[in-house]
């Protein structure tokens, strides 16, 4: 008895240690704040396609998919919010939380999230702590939308054409073969790229119907995400 005591000394100072320094990363499921329409979701196979409730829990791996005047509304992790819009299909990639190991409610250290779209138009409002590390990232074609800071913007592709349009504060994109582009508030940029610098979003239809649709989206967002908060215990 006094042999194994010395071990499991050792053993629960490095659980402990795990526990609080390292922190716990464990994958979480993305919550349907609303929907509206006929949204599918499964794991990618035609047969496995179930619709979309506001119980349904959407976690890593699983394919999204909304049908013509359809709308989804979900929160991938906290500070990270989309819209998938009408004929939309999305992969959710990933979806992790990294807490420390009290498990208390201030012990958020890190949350991530990346999806995939096919085709379609999502809208992100993504609101950045200051107190955690926070990261999204989406991905369309050959471009990807990594946002650094709080933002409001539009991603739009037909599998060849992805257009990227913020609504609000900066947001980030690039492709494979060029450089970053920053794109500021009533700004596109389209890839393939249709030239070197972003442009004014309301001289063009689509820019001006990504920047309206990214506003309305984004306060009903956040009214959704607030009512979210308010209902859990802690």
């Amino acid at each position: 008895m006094r042999r194994s005591l010395p071990a499991l000394c050792i053993a629960l100072c490095l659980l402990l240690t795990n526990g609080c320094w390292d922190g716990i990363s464990r994958a979480t499921a993305a919550t349907v704040l609303s929907v509206k329409g006929r949204v599918v979701f499964g794991s990618g196979q035609r047969d496995d396609l179930v619709p979309i409730t506001l119980k349904s829990r959407i976690h890593q791996g699983n394919m999204v998919r909304s049908s013509e005047g359809a709308s989804l509304d979900l929160q991938l992790v906290p500070g990270a919010l989309v819209r998938l819009t009408a004929d939309s299909e999305i992969t959710v990639e990933e979806l992790k939380l990294i807490k420390d190991g009290n498990e208390t409610a201030d012990g958020m250290r890190n949350r991530s999230a990346r999806i995939r779209m096919t085709r379609g138009r999502i809208l992100l409002l993504f609101s950045k702590p200051d107190t955690s590390g926070s990261h999204l990232a989406v991905l369309a074609h050959h471009v990807t939308v990594n946002p650094d800071s709080s933002c409001l913007s539009s991603v739009w592709s037909d599998g060849t054409s992805t257009r990227v349009t913020c609504a609000r504060d900066k947001v980030t994109a690039f492709s494979a073969a060029e450089a970053p582009v920053t794109i500021a508030a009533g700004y596109f940029q389209q890839w393939p790229a249709g030239g070197l610098k972003p442009l004014v979003a309301a001289e063009t239809a689509a820019g001006q119907i990504d920047v309206r649709d990214s506003i309305e989206a984004g306060e009903r967002l956040l009214e959704q995400a607030v009512r979210l908060q308010n209902r859990r215990p802690f």
